[in-house]
């Protein structure tokens, strides 16, 4: 019987890669939001608090691996809850891919003559070589733990240096005009943007059967602590220190710049270690929660049992390769581009947590008597709805083609799943398919076998 994992160890594992997301999230958020950015960064904090609610009830109920998939299976149909396999996996996999490459992009800073891409592949493959989830959740902890010692070191070093500087520059920043015609349109784009700072808050329910009992709320109000406090935050202090012009021109690295203005190169060098370490935490986080997940789908029979093959430790090595090689196709599709994978990421994360949501008012409604540790009201439920709506649509209107490119990668994903689902069908087709070709071409070789004997016979006669 494997060990299972404890509170630091599961929260580890989701942390490494939700807490990732203020290496990038500030600077996003800023770009649209300006100096109200702090602001949009505590309305979704007030979002992932309704989320607490809404998944502690879920899994509470129905404590098995799947996220948003195992919800809609026992509250809607198999069809439905496919759909949410298929916007899981596609959101596993642009962060893992996007969070190796950007590892790498930061590690390019250190060593500028590092080959991006194919440094990429190797964290991939090096992220594979870790089987078993209690190696990965070790791990895990360790770069967890860094990357918040890293994040207080940087907030110390940016309050010292307000303190010698003061808060003239953000005087300066506040006088600012906004780029959006209204501040109710810097919020609501500021918001769409900073929602992708929880992206890895739902990690933690595809993998809730290697907990320990009771551990999984905790993770919840663990990763809710510490995203809503370092996000806006950290925003707050680039206000304070960084002049808003700067911002876009160090976007890509965002802290690492903040961390050379106020400590000097040390601490700009620890900043891009620690953001290859955390995001490499992130792509680890992608190979367990998608192993959790596949796993699940695999018993359901919805992929081939060939997938469930174990090795000693008890890792579906097979899952972990299957998604290497989905991952490695999509790094080579892309040659290291990966602007167009960002839609990706940011659309099906947002629709499964919209679909987690709507699986929450589902149990309410079709499984009432199953007792649960912890309620969310139908209010709370249906306002976390509406505000992932809300940043569905702000998402679409900051950036079109990524909506398009995420269709492109949806549906053929989409058709692949049901045509899995739905094998037993597809076989009945290909059989009378089958019939029907063959049935005119039974028919001739019939008669040209009888025409051949008779032939032969009048020969021999």
């Amino acid at each position: 019987m494997n060990k299972k994992l404890t509170e630091l160890q599961s929260t580890a594992i989701s942390g490494s890669d939700i807490t990732s997301s203020c290496l990038y999230v500030s600077a996003l958020t800023i770009l649209y939001a300006g100096q109200w950015a702090s602001l949009s960064l505590c309305i979704v904090a007030l979002v992932l608090f309704l989320f607490r609610r809404i998944y502690g009830e879920v899994v509470g109920a129905l404590p098995l691996n799947g996220g948003a998939y195992n919800v809609l299976l026992n509250t809607a149909t198999k069809r439905t809850a496919s759909l949410a396999v298929t916007l899981t996996i596609l959101s596993y996999m642009a962060t893992a891919v996007i969070s190796a490459s950007e590892a790498m992009h930061y590690m390019s800073s250190i060593f500028k003559e590092l080959p991006v891409l194919i440094a990429t592949v190797v964290v991939l493959f090096c992220i594979l070589t870790i089987s078993g989830i209690g190696e990965s959740a070790n791990v895990a902890v360790f770069i967890f733990l860094f990357h918040l010692l890293s994040l207080v070191i940087l907030i110390f070093a940016s309050g010292v240096f307000i303190s010698e500087h003061g808060f003239s520059l953000l005087e300066i920043n506040w006088n600012i005009p906004l780029q959006s015609s209204s501040i109710w349109k810097a919020l609501f784009f500021g918001f769409s943007a900073a929602m992708l700072g929880i992206s890895g808050f739902e990690s933690s329910a595809n993998f809730v059967e290697e907990q320990q009992p009771h551990v999984f709320p905790k993770t919840l109000r663990n990763m809710w602590i510490v995203v809503s406090i370092v996000n806006p935050l950290l925003a707050f202090l680039l206000i304070c220190i960084l002049p808003m012009a700067t911002v876009g021109d160090h976007k890509e690295s965002l802290l690492a710049y903040l961390g050379h203005v106020t400590g000097g190169r040390w601490l700009s060098i620890l900043i891009s270690i620690d953001a290859v370490l955390v995001l490499c935490g992130a792509v680890l986080t992608s190979f367990v929660g998608v192993s959790g997940l596949m796993n699940r789908i695999t018993l359901d029979r919805i992929l081939p049992n060939f997938l469930l093959k174990q090795n000693k430790k008890g890792a579906s090595y097979r899952i972990v390769i299957l998604f290497l090689i989905l991952c490695l196709s999509v790094l080579m599709v892309t040659e290291g581009h990966l602007g167009s994978l960002a839609g990706v990421y940011t659309f099906s994360f947002l629709s499964v947590m919209g679909l987690f949501a709507v699986g929450n008012l589902l149990l309410k409604i079709k499984r009432q008597k199953l007792p649960r540790p912890e309620k969310a009201t139908v209010v709370s439920v249906l306002l976390a709805i509406l505000f992932v709506g809300a940043a569905f649509y702000g998402n679409i209107l900051l950036n079109k083609a990524s909506f398009y490119t995420f269709l492109k990668y949806l549906l053929p994903t989409l058709c692949f799943i049901y045509i899995m689902l739905n094998r037993i069908e597809v076989i009945d087709v290909l059989i009378r398919l089958i019939e029907f070709l063959y049935s005119p071409l039974r028919k001739f070789v019939v008669v040209v076998n009888r025409y051949l004997f008779k032939a032969k016979r009048r020969l021999h006669s």
